[in-house]
This record gives C-alpha cells, structure tokens and sequence, in this order.
C-alpha cells in the first residue's frame, strides 16, 4: 500500500462511527410440571434450581447491526428460530438473518424442539411460543441499551474440564446396540474399565471469548464458546441452566460493577461438544452432592475467563456482516430391515400405565424397553419423513472474527477444522445454532458407529458435516477481511 493509499484509508477508518453494543437477558423459565427432557424418558420438573434464560448481545457498526442469543435450552426446533427473528425483524431494524440463536444443551430444562424433530416446520405449542417472545423482547431491551462500546477477543485453553466420551475398546469387550449390532466404540464406557483403549477423537480446550466494554470503562457483556457438552448431577426433577448458567452468575459476580445498571451480561454458548464430556474415564472420580460439580467447573472456567479479558486489547471499531443461508440436506435413510426391527420392538415392550413415555415412544413401558421403544419410534418416524431436512447454516463477521453455525451436536474434530480452514483471523463453531437435527459425526466416526451415530440420534446423510463446512467455509469467503 502507498503512502497516498495508505492515508485514505484511515481517513476512511475515522470516518466510520465507532462500534456500539447493548446486552440483555429474558426469562425463559417454564411451569413446573413440564417435562424436563435430556433423558430417554422425559419427567415433569417439581422444583426450579435456577433459572432459565435468553441472553442477548447487540451490535452495531453504523452500517449493520447483529444479535447473538444463548437461550438455557436443550435445543430449540428451527421453527422457534424463524418466529423469534420474524418478530426481531418486526420491531427492531435487524433483519432476521442478522439475528444468531442457539442453545446451550443444558439437560435439565424444557423443551422448545416440539413434537416431532423430522420436520422443517412445525405449529409451535404454548411453550414454543413463549420462548420466541421472550428472545424477542431480550434483543428490542438490548437494542435500547445500545451505547458506544470498544471490542476485545482472545482465547484461553482449559483442557483440564474437556475428554472425549467415545472410546475404542479391547477386541470383544463392546456390547451390542440396540438394533443388536457390535459397534467399533463405546460412548462412555465404564470409567476405569480395563478394556479402555483410546479416546476415539480430540478435543477442543479453547474458550474463545469476544468482550465489550464501554470505552476505557466496565464491562457491557463476554460471550463465550466453550467445547463441553453440559455436566449434569442437578437435584431430583429440578429444572437447571447446568454449569452455562452458573458460569454467567459467576463470572458477573468477578465484575466489581457488574450488577450497576445496565447489568453486565454474560454469555457461554456451546461450541462443538457433541463427542465431549466432563467425565475422565481413566481416573476415577467420588461422587459428588447435586451441582457442586456444575458450580467446580464454572467458577474455574469463569474466573480463567476474566483473567484472559483483563490482558485483552480493545479497539472501537469492528466492521459487521452476515451470511445465512438453509441449504436442504438429505436425512438419513432408513433400511427395511431395520423398521422391522422396530415393529418386533413395539410388538415385545409392555404397556405401563402412568409412567413416563420415552422420547419418540407410542407408550411407557418397563425399563428393559426405554431404549428400544424410543428407538423404535424414532426410526419409524424418520421413515416417514419425505421432504429434505433444510439446513440452517451461518456465518457472522465481527470485525476479523468469523463465527459458525451448526444445528446439530457437532463433533469437536468439525469445529477444529472450521478454525483451520477459516479465512478469518480468529474463529470458532457455535452448535445447536437455528434448530436440533441430532449429532453431527464425521464420516470416519459414522463407520466407527456408537451412540452419536444410531439411526434416530443421528438423522442426516452420512456426508452432511463434510458438506455442512464446506458450505460454511464458502460462506466465510464472502465476507472475512480482504488482505491489503
């Protein structure tokens, strides 16, 4: 660049207004008696832990504004997705592709996925609706807070929290699935089992964090990614936003001002985590009362966080952009021999009266059958579906930072490759982003079998990560920073 280019272009730079944000959070919390999913057979919840929320980032460049929502939610189903951004795009001025959702998978909440998961749409029920309302109130009161704002980002690596659930094991030692099949892994084996061998894929131990702050002053949110599935071991029947949740309440409490109003706001977003788990197979560890895991974990992680933002660089200037798009994928096909396995299933498994009914399931039944019976009627109901699966993917471009989406609970390996072959300078994949179509495997692991790649927990063509990242990274093309 001459000197004479090199001028104009910060006269260009200072021309351009500065950056703006604004944060804000909606309850999302549902009545008890809701069934609280995560399990095989859904329960209705009697207590709330804590509560459930959607946490909303806004930004604003002069030219384009953004959104980014975390809701405390297992998965959401894409038609929620579309009302919250239809509403979003009613009442605020940024368009619906503009607007990021996802989920965190905490597994001790409600459901917004709805009846059926092998649809593009659905009639959204009371809860569903509820939800989209609040996101979209959550971004119109972000959107009232917008204010000058300078921008930082930065990673921290936290391996000691993150193992690979999925494990090749001693010759013979696999027990059969469901269907009666010998897989090649085992998901979560025994811990301490002597027929462990290796972790069948990596992990991810970055946390990347994206921090505002007013300029030279506190903090106004830190949206967070963090590549661990969720941690569990809430109390009996209780609703809980797992350690997503306790995350945010600890990381706002390390803010000297972070209760001043507006309140800082944080967010932690479930990156690729669809193969990770919090739980060492090779050591063994005590028991633990309800939560203090979820609270070990996030406060670790929260106060590793905060320390990683105070040695951050901040700029007032970080140009935005989006790219969205819904290719349609295939779903998985379903083999005649196996939806005469689930008949055989649905023929053996008893009725119980007043139990629990497992997901996909017609009835309850006794505890031998959960699985199969769920089982069972997901194959079927994945058999029947004819119209291909709409995929809803996105990238978002703050600043050089390039953001992914998936829709699905993608394997850390996707994310890592996403980062490596991403344009941008700094980048990552946000999961369950837009909608929950199952797990997200490679190739390689769907050949591997094992739980993630069932027919029924995993539901689209065996190739769609490779095409699902090779339609990111085109996407990321459009719109990552231009070299000089």
């Amino acid at each position: 660049m001459n000197a004479i280019s090199f001028v104009f272009a910060l006269m260009l730079a200072s021309a351009s207004p500065p950056l703006q944000a604004g944060a804000a959070t909606s309850n999302i919390t549902p009545e008890l008696g809701t069934l609280v999913v995560g399990g095989f057979a859904p329960y209705p919840a009697q207590h709330v832990h804590d509560e459930l929320y959607a946490r909303c980032l806004v930004l604003d460049d002069g030219h384009t504004k953004i959104a980014l929502v975390v809701c405390d939610l297992l998965g959401l189903h894409r038609s929620v997705s579309v009302e919250a951004r239809r509403l979003i795009g009613e009442e605020t001025d940024i368009p619906p592709q503009n607007v990021l959702i996802s989920a965190t998978h905490t597994h001790s909440a409600g459901t917004a996925l709805g009846k059926d998961r092998f649809t593009n749409q659905q009639v959204l029920d009371d809860y569903q609706h509820f939800v989209a309302r609040r996101i979209a109130d959550g971004v119109r009161r972000a959107v009232n807070l917008l204010r000058p704002a300078e921008i930082a980002y930065g990673t921290v690596d936290v391996p000691e929290h993150v193992h690979n659930r999925r494990w090749l094991m001693r010759e013979g030692s696999v027990k059969p699935n469901p269907f009666g099949n010998i897989d090649k892994v085992s998901t979560n084996p025994p811990v301490g089992s002597p027929d462990l061998v290796e972790p069948a894929g990596p992990i991810d131990p970055a946390v990347s964090i994206i921090a505002l702050r007013e300029p030279g002053g506190r903090l106004i949110s830190v949206y967070s990614v963090y590549s661990l599935h969720y941690i569990g071991g809430s109390g009996p029947a209780h609703i809980s936003a797992d350690y997503f949740g306790v995350f945010c309440e600890a990381l706002k409490k390390l803010q000297d001002d972070g209760d001043n109003d507006p309140p800082f706001v944080a967010m932690l977003a479930n990156g690729t985590s669809g193969d990770i788990n919090n739980i060492d197979r090779r050591n063994p560890q005590p028991g633990r009362p309800p939560y203090q895991r979820m609270r070990e974990v996030a406060e670790d992680l929260a106060g590793k966080v905060n320390a990683a933002v105070a040695g951050m660089s901040w700029q007032d200037r970080a140009p935005l952009d989006v790219r969205f798009a819904e290719p349609q994928f295939a779903w998985r096909s379903v083999e005649p021999e196996l939806l005469t396995w689930a008949a055989d299933i649905e023929a053996r498994a008893p009725r119980v009266p007043d139990a629990h009914v497992p997901v996909g399931a017609k009835w309850a039944t006794t505890p031998e059958f959960v699985r199969p019976l769920s089982y069972a009627g997901r194959v079927q109901l994945l058999a029947q579906t004819t119209e291909p699966a709409l995929i809803p993917l996105q990238v978002v471009r703050i600043g050089d930072i390039g953001i992914g989406t998936s829709p699905c609970e993608t394997f850390a390996e996707i994310g890592l490759e996403f980062k490596q072959r991403s344009p941008f300078a700094h980048s990552f994949l946000v999961s369950l982003a837009h909608g929950y179509i199952g797990y997200l495997p490679t190739p390689r692991h769907m050949e591997l079998g094992g739980y993630e790649t069932w027919p029924g927990t995993n539901s689209l063509e065996p190739q769609a990560s490779v095409k699902m990242l090779d339609a990111l990274i085109e996407m990321a093309a459009e719109i990552a920073p231009r070299s000089p």
